[in-house]
C-alpha cells in the first residue's frame, strides 16, 4: 500500500536556511573596513580620495600602525623612508586620543617631508 504524499516537509528546507544563516553572520563579522579598531571622528563636510594613501592609524592606546603593521616608538622614520615623499599620508586617530599625541604624529610626518597629511573622519549624517 503506497501512501501519497499531500505535502511539503519544510524541515530540512529550514535547516539549510538556518545553516546559511550562521556561516554568513560568522563570516561577516571578520570583514571590516580596517583591521584596527579605532573610532573615528566626525565631520560634516569630507573629501573622497581616488589615490590610494599611506594609512598612519594611532590607537586609543597610543599604538601606532602603518598600514596595518605595528610600528615600535621611534621607527616611524625608517618605516617611512621607502615611501615616496609626494604620496598623500592619511592618519587615522582614535577619537579619544589625546590632542597633544596627534599633533606630535602629524608633525613627525611633516618633518619628514610629506606634505599632504590629512585626517579620516566620519561623515556626519
Amino acid at each position: 500500500m503506497k501512501q501519497e504524499i499531500d505535502q511539503i516537509n519544510v524541515i530540512p528546507l529550514v535547516d539549510v536556511m538556518l545553516v546559511l544563516l550562521v556561516i554568513v553572520l560568522t563570516t561577516a563579522t571578520f570583514i571590516s573596513t580596517g583591521q584596527i579598531p579605532v573610532n573615528l571622528a566626525k565631520a560634516k563636510a569630507v573629501s573622497d580620495r581616488k589615490d590610494v594613501p599611506i594609512i598612519i592609524t594611532l590607537t586609543s592606546e597610543g599604538g601606532l600602525f602603518v598600514n596595518d603593521k605595528p610600528v615600535a616608538d621611534g621607527e616611524l622614520p625608517s618605516t617611512l623612508l621607502a615611501e615616496s615623499r609626494e604620496s598623500a599620508v592619511l592618519v587615522r586617530a582614535d577619537k579619544v586620543t589625546l590632542l597633544e599625541k596627534f599633533v606630535a604624529l602629524v608633525d613627525e610626518i611633516r618633518g619628514l617631508g610629506f606634505h599632504q597629511v590629512s585626517l579620516e573622519v566620519i561623515r556626519l549624517p
